[in-house]
């Protein structure tokens, strides 16, 4: 999938440096047990307030369905990205189908802590 193939919808989308770096942490995370799959979860996580950054697939159809969470996000001060491929985010969320979202949790005395605010900063500057 190419840039000119996503939504332009889809503002704030990881360049390819980014999204190896995104998956890798998703991944981590999931291993650490810091990571929440799918819409549903990330908006728990976000009105519980224990969402570190959200991150979404730019070629959910329709890109609607997701659109809700840019909103919840502003509103709770927290980061959000998008990366191109919901296959490739749902492999590094550890399952074998799509995912649309997911959100990395906060968690005390984590290990990835650094690795974390290094993309949050990295997705603040998209922002800008």
């Amino acid at each position: 999938m190419t840039e000119a193939d996503v939504n332009p919808k889809a503002y704030c989308l990881a360049d390819t440096h980014l999204t190896e770096k995104l998956l890798d942490l998703v991944q981590q995370s999931c291993n650490y047990k810091q990571l929440e799959k799918g819409a549903d979860e990330a908006i728990k996580t976000l009105n519980r307030g224990i969402s570190e950054f959200i991150v979404m697939a730019a070629e959910a159809k329709p890109l609607e369905i997701i659109l809700h969470l840019l909103l919840l996000c502003e509103d709770r001060n927290v980061s959000y990205v998008y990366v191109c491929s919901k296959q490739a985010l749902g492999w590094a969320c550890g399952v074998s189908r799509p995912v649309i979202a997911c959100s990395v949790t906060i968690k005390e005395g984590s290990q990835l802590k650094q690795q974390i605010q290094s993309i949050q900063q990295s997705i603040e500057r998209l922002l800008v």
